[in-house]
């Protein structure tokens, strides 16, 4: 406003000028709480929210991660009792090698013919030999019988069914650098040429992908059937590209399981139409997202404690109240008596000292909720904004017993970090090979990480277990729920 516009003002009275200061401090609020909005949301990293530590960018060299864990009484390294690594010699090796000497060091004299002792020194070297294809070529053979004068003929095996093709060891590698170590399909391709000498084609690779993914199909229905009559069972999700859309990958773990499926939705319409979660009857660890509140799932939810943990780090950088920092220390402190319980052999924790924490919580809740009361009814439709602080409080409040379910079966983990590892290498996979080209690939890398990550929990080796696969006889993995 200029000079002259203010004098006019003025001039109309106080109430016009009252009048135009309530706006102006009406606009100022508003620009305040967006600037503080925008401000919140520029400092959310790995640490105070659910964004992963990739996505923190460079920021990290100047905000070094902070761990809540808390600083341990035992030493770095290697604890006692821990087997080490330690490359020991074997008593009997592949092949010896004596190194004698050929002239004398004193007098120059040439030694070779004469007696030699063999030194009680001796090292060892363990190192690969050359690889290189192997080729083995097959041949039926065909007689007649002396008694019927019948032709008779020898069969291939059913494997063998090229006139030239590559072998299952060969093919299990390619699967096992490809669709666990998560090497793209050139590169998989490149690097089997440079240590055997194979040049595997891309579009091979693609086939030996898809046939040993619909080899295991009835697994895979094994392992969602064990996972779902598991007692407790992790579930997450993650984004995927599918041919240029977003699609999602979901999992259910166990300690021992791993299921996924690739669905174009993410809430309740995949969930029925991979059928897993609609039957579950155990805990199901999961993060706060609400299409997993289904009145109609059955079982109890136990939700993710790490999550709440950043949310109430970035609480209190954003808000500055103790109601925050008090949480975080009931929800440590809870876990490090449960940790000191079950060391003890222990299966619950005392009820004493539960009961004691549990009324803290509710108490540090109800002092938050008395500090961020609900906003007055606007006269608008629809319920007014509560805002971020009120959300999460309401939320702390009416889930009290899945956010401490831990505390009270021992069964049930603290964080949802399981499914967490689980999903990690998906998106791995996306930023190594940026995609899926088809529904089809997604689905049959889902089946094949799934059987692999099963295996390897199983403490089973992936080499054999892919080797199997590929001659059409694959392992089946142990399929007891837990």
């Amino acid at each position: 406003m200029t000079r002259e516009a203010f004098q006019q003002l003025y001039d109309q009275g106080p109430d016009a000028v009252y009048a135009v200061l309530v706006a102006m401090q009406a606009q100022i609020d508003a620009l305040t709480a967006r600037v503080a909005e925008l401000e919140a949301r520029l400092n959310k990293d790995s640490h105070n929210s659910s964004r992963p530590p990739s996505s923190d960018g460079l920021r990290r060299g100047s905000r070094p991660p902070r761990s809540l864990r808390g600083p341990s009484d035992r030493p770095s390294g290697g604890q006692p009792g821990h087997p080490g690594q330690t490359l020991l010699m074997v008593a009997e090796p592949d092949q010896r090698v004596c190194h004698e000497p050929a002239v004398c060091a004193g007098c120059g004299a040439p030694l070779a013919g004469g007696p030699m002792d063999l030194e009680a020194e001796r090292r060892q070297v363990f190192d690969l030999p050359p690889v290189r294809l192997e080729v083995t070529e097959h041949r039926v053979a065909s007689c007649v019988c002396p008694h019927c004068q019948t032709l008779n003929r020898g069969a291939f095996p059913p494997a063998v069914s090229q006139s030239a093709q590559y072998g299952p060891r060969l093919l299990a590698q390619a699967l096992l650098l490809n669709q666990w170590h998560l090497l793209p399909l050139a590169r998989t391709c490149q690097v089997l040429g440079e240590l055997c000498g194979a040049r595997l084609s891309e579009g091979a690779l693609v086939h030996a992908i898809a046939v040993n993914g619909q080899r295991l199909a009835p697994i895979e229905e094994g392992i969602k059937e064990a996972v779902g009559a598991a007692p407790v069972v992790h579930f997450d999700e993650t984004g995927v590209r599918t041919a240029g859309r977003l699609h999602w990958c979901h999992v259910a773990s166990t300690r021992t399981l791993t299921f996924y499926a690739h669905h174009a939705r993410r809430g309740r319409a995949a969930f029925q139409a991979i059928g897993l979660l609609p039957k579950f009857v155990g805990v199901r660890v999961r993060d706060a997202l609400s299409c997993y509140d289904d009145p109609s799932y059955g079982g109890q939810s136990a939700l993710c404690n790490a999550h709440l943990l950043r949310e109430l780090v970035g609480g209190w950088e954003d808000w500055r109240q103790t109601w925050c920092l008090r949480l975080i220390v009931v929800l440590l402190r809870l876990k490090s008596a449960v940790e000191a319980a079950r060391a003890a052999g222990r299966l619950t924790l005392d009820p004493l000292v539960l009961a004691h924490w549990q009324q803290v919580w509710r108490r540090t809740v109800a002092r938050g909720l008395a500090e961020h009361p609900l906003p007055p009814p606007t006269g608008r439709r629809g319920r007014p904004q509560r805002g971020k602080a009120r959300c999460l409080l309401d939320r702390l409040a009416g889930r009290e017993a899945d956010i401490l379910r831990f505390a009270v079966d021992f069964r049930v983990p603290f964080d949802n970090n399981q499914a967490e590892r689980d999903l990690r290498m998906v998106k791995v996979h996306q930023k190594v090979s940026g995609c899926f080209r088809t529904p089809a690939g997604a689905a049959s890398f889902c089946r094949l990480r799934g059987y692999l990550s099963t295996v390897a929990k199983q403490g089973l080796n992936l080499l054999d277990a892919l080797t199997a696969l590929c001659e059409g006889t694959p392992l089946w993995p142990c399929l007891q729920p837990g």
